[in-house]
């Protein structure tokens, strides 16, 4: 049979997904094994030798203790090795080094961590015996030893039991390769193992050795949306939104194509203002698609209402006896009716007469189910985004803290409060009965791995706390586990925040690194004495404002496009009243340590809009900067007041990127109108592969 190009196209998805899986890390940033973040501890722990930052607080260091001293182990050397294994739990890369996955409902963990198998000097943590074989060194240290109620046993990996709780590595394994296979684990560039000590990795920035000079930027399009979210099927098209409450579908062109942003105002995909109150403050302030919705068509936006003005607006109020609250005393939404305005996050459908919803150019706004209602007690802090895990599938909510200077009620702090949260729902499952008489706020389900199951005093659907305003958050594209928010200060601080399961982001104790007025009453002398996590990043109202003061962070995204490789890996993100914009670094890679640098930026050559000027200077007119986008490309866009920009190629701006690969510009790009579900056409899939598959084979050798 012939070579098609067919065959061709499809040789070449296998090699570009081959060498994208190889060169993906399979390890993220430091996580305990129930994907908390490891907390601060005030003295070392007893037994297991961890200090500082450790996923073990004493009780635990007590368990471990108590489950070594039941071994037996007679042998100091190999007691030593074994000590070290049980104490890696509390290693703050846990997560990690034990393998652990969360899915669905649950999360599974080794019960060994992986043990380095492997000579390459080149591991990526520092450790005396990284060179060398330590699953090896375990095997000819303990294969004579006694161990009762080894944790080497057979049974805990999924084979039979033993027979008796006292045994030997030999007993349980017939060699060294096959208890190597079973617990071993390679100690590559590309993975975290455990070598007998703490994890320390390298101070190793290969991604991001190359200065960037500046973001070069192009304007697309003219529109002012403060959302976008790129369409499941995986096209070249996105949603984007406006606060008073319209969803358009628009085209975004190819690099280089010279092309404008295709988006008919005039036509949009659904038109949600008679159910959205819109004011300065209030509207549609975040949208999110179903991760299957190319075939169930489902989508989701969150808004305010008047309930007032709609009969259908109503909702608990979130000031009430549960969190000590009294709704008709704490008022300041300058009305007479306590919690008159409403959060709320209503389901849509754009399933119609075509089989395929993916080819939809529209949505029904009549709502086909209302997930979430909730009562404001101010009229400020609202949060507002939405969007879905990209591994577990879940609904994650921004909460702001209500509103209110010091946030007086402490709704932030408060676990039985959903303000100043961020929420993980379940919005596949209808709720049980069990779940609705815990007091939901709507219609939908927990995630069981959610928080709450260790802690009972916590709200369900909490999965992490102490934020004031969440300002656009989201998942690295490259390392899912890394969720990064931006948290809207009051006016001394703006932060950039990793959030983990279960952390606690220190408002209204701390605004940022700063303690607050609020602080001396809830006995804020430590931080670890709170377990709170400080931000990664951040600035100072006066650093960017010396006039007004005036700042509010807009949270953006990990930029893992090929369009500008110098800028690859670092966290982008801006301030809506400066229109400044920071790069975040993180250095040693995957450690959660960053450094932050301003970002100069400029219009590039050939801009398919003018981008104009900002007064007395020559960069772009940027105006408020929103929100910022990431398209199924990994391009990174700006929503700002004056229209929608986009990073492109350095060398448009006159900017230096030895990395930058320059390629022939690709030509106009048609609209798609008919997109099969789940990808683009056939030919231009085709199209796209001859002409990157040169750089990608490259990229693997």
């Amino acid at each position: 049979m012939p070579f098609s190009e067919e065959m061709a196209g499809f040789a070449a998805i296998l090699l570009i997904l081959q060498c994208l899986l190889l060169s993906q890390p399979s390890y993220s940033l430091p996580l305990c094994t129930d994907f908390r973040a490891p907390t601060k501890i005030k003295t070392p722990l007893g037994f297991c030798p961890y200090d500082g930052t450790t996923c073990c607080d004493s009780t635990k260091d007590l368990q471990l203790q108590k489950q070594f001293q039941r071994m037996n182990i007679s042998d100091t050397t190999c007691a030593s090795l074994v000590k070290s294994i049980l104490c890696a739990t509390c290693d703050p890369f846990a997560a990690e080094i034990f393998k652990a996955k969360a899915g669905n409902q649950q999360q599974k963990v080794q019960p060994i961590p992986g043990l380095c198998n492997s000579t390459d000097s080149g591991a990526s943590h520092s450790s005396k015996q990284s060179t060398s074989s330590f699953c090896s060194t375990v095997w000819n240290t303990c294969k004579d030893i006694s161990i009762s109620n080894s944790p080497f046993a057979p049974s805990l990996q999924g084979g039979a039991p033993i027979s008796s709780n006292l045994s030997t590595l030999a007993d349980l394994w017939q060699s060294e390769d096959t208890f190597c296979d079973v617990f071993g684990s390679p100690s590559g560039n590309d993975s975290v193992c455990f070598a007998g000590e703490s994890i320390k990795l390298n101070n190793d920035s290969s991604e991001t050795d190359v200065p960037a000079k500046g973001l070069c930027l192009e304007k697309i399009g003219t529109g002012s949306y403060i959302s976008m979210a790129p369409h499941p099927d995986g096209s070249n098209r996105a949603f984007f939104s406006n606060l008073p409450g319209k969803i358009w579908l628009g085209t975004i062109p190819e690099q280089d194509s010279g092309e404008k942003l295709d988006l008919d105002e005039s036509d949009p995909f659904v038109d949600l203002t008679d159910q959205v109150l819109f004011d300065t403050i209030f509207g549609m302030l975040g949208i999110a698609f179903h991760p299957d919705f190319a075939r169930n068509g489902r989508f989701f936006a969150s808004y305010n209402c008047d309930r007032i003005k709609s009969p259908e607006c109503v909702g608990r109020c979130a000031c009430n006896s549960d969190v000590d609250c009294d709704p008709s005393k704490f008022n300041s939404s300058g009305s007479s009716t306590p919690c008159q305005y409403q959060s709320v996050i209503a389901e849509y459908t754009a399933n119609g007469t075509a089989s395929d919803p993916s080819v939809m150019q529209s949505g029904q706004p009549t709502e086909v189910r209302r997930i979430f209602t909730m009562g404001l007690p101010s009229s400020n802090n609202h949060g507002g985004q939405i969007l879905f895990g990209p591994e577990d599938g879940y609904l994650y909510v921004m909460m702001g803290d209500g509103g209110g200077r010091d946030d007086p009620y402490k709704f932030s702090q408060n676990k039985k409060s959903i303000l100043g949260k961020i929420l993980r729902l379940d919005v596949d499952t209808i709720p049980s009965e069990k779940e609705i008489g815990l007091g939901l706020w709507g219609n939908y389900s927990v995630p069981r791995d959610n928080p709450y199951s260790e802690d009972k005093e916590l709200a369900p659907e909490i999965w992490a706390m102490g934020f004031r305003n969440p300002w656009r958050c989201s998942f690295d594209a490259e390392r899912p586990s890394y969720f990064v928010c931006g948290d809207v200060g009051q006016d001394q601080y703006e932060e950039i925040d990793v959030v983990t399961k279960g952390g606690n982001y220190g408002w209204n104790i701390y605004e940022g690194i700063i303690p607050s007025s609020t602080g001396n009453d809830t006995n804020t002398s430590s931080l670890a004495t709170q377990n709170l996590i400080l931000p990664v990043a951040g600035y100072t109202h006066s650093a960017i404002n010396k006039k007004t003061g005036s700042a509010a962070i807009s949270g953006g995204f990990f930029y893992r496009s090929e369009t500008d490789p110098c800028m690859s890996g670092r966290y982008l993100y801006g301030d809506l009243y400066a229109s400044n914009i920071w790069a975040a670094t993180e250095n040693p890679r995957n450690s959660g340590n960053f450094s932050t640098a301003a970002m100069p930026f400029s219009c590039g050559q050939e801009s398919p809009l003018e981008c104009g000027s900002a007064p007395g200077t020559t960069l772009p007119a940027l105006g408020y900067i929103y929100s910022f986008g990431q398209d199924n490309r990994k391009d990174v866009l700006i929503l700002a007041s004056s229209g929608v920009y986009r990073v492109v190629r350095p060398s448009r701006c006159n900017y230096t990127c030895s990395k930058e690969i320059v390629r022939p510009a690709t030509g106009p790009s048609p609209t798609q109108s008919s997109p099969s579900s789940g990808a683009q056409s056939i030919a231009s899939l085709r199209k796209w592969l001859y002409l990157f598959l040169s750089f990608f084979i490259l990229k693997c050798l």
